[in-house]
């Protein structure tokens, strides 16, 4: 495992992406959705060896795996009908 400045350990199945576009806040609800569903018998996206719900939400989530839909904001490929 590595080391950062601060002596604690960075482990690569937990690090939530910095991403300017997307809020660390929406990754982590995204996340614990997708993981209530996995827990309740949804299948994974993705071939894993991890039992961990929570590891493979986050894991999808990273990859662009879980679709969500943000309230209030238009989809990308909706046409307004005039």
């Amino acid at each position: 495992m590595a080391e950062n400045k601060g002596g604690s350990r960075v482990n690569a199945h937990y690090i939530i992406p910095d991403d300017p576009e997307n809020s660390t806040y929406r990754f982590i609800i995204v996340s614990a959705k997708r993981a209530r569903q996995i827990q309740g018998g949804q299948r994974s996206f993705l071939p894993t060896m991890s039992r961990k719900p929570t590891v493979v939400a986050m894991e999808e989530t990273r990859r662009g795996l879980v679709q969500y839909h943000i309230p209030g904001i238009p989809e990308a490929g909706a046409e307004d009908a005039l």
